[in-house]
């Protein structure tokens, strides 16, 4: 799940990146959905990814990647590769 403080422009944004970056890595079969923060809870998805100005908001999630800049395509690509490996979600690349 991608999530911003609103859950409108920016964690829609962060969402669609996840699934072209999914698409570039080749896992197929993931789900994903974006929120604004006060409406999102553990339940509702296995990673949350959001951008480094909310780090500190997300302590009380059970596991969240920090993206450095929501618009830096190549380390989305990067940090959903290394999440898929570590969620053992296969993948091509």
């Amino acid at each position: 799940m991608a999530m911003c403080s609103s859950g409108l422009g920016s964690s829609l944004m962060v969402r669609m990146n996840i699934e072209k970056a999914l698409k570039t890595i080749g896992a197929d079969g993931v789900e994903v959905e974006h929120a604004d923060l006060g409406s999102a809870s553990n339940a509702d998805a296995d990673v949350f990814f959001v951008g480094k100005d909310l780090e500190n908001s997300v302590a009380h999630f059970d596991d969240v990647v920090v993206l450095d800049s929501i618009i830096d395509q190549n380390e989305l690509v990067e940090k959903v590769r290394t999440t898929a490996e570590r969620l053992g979600i296969p993948h091509t690349s």
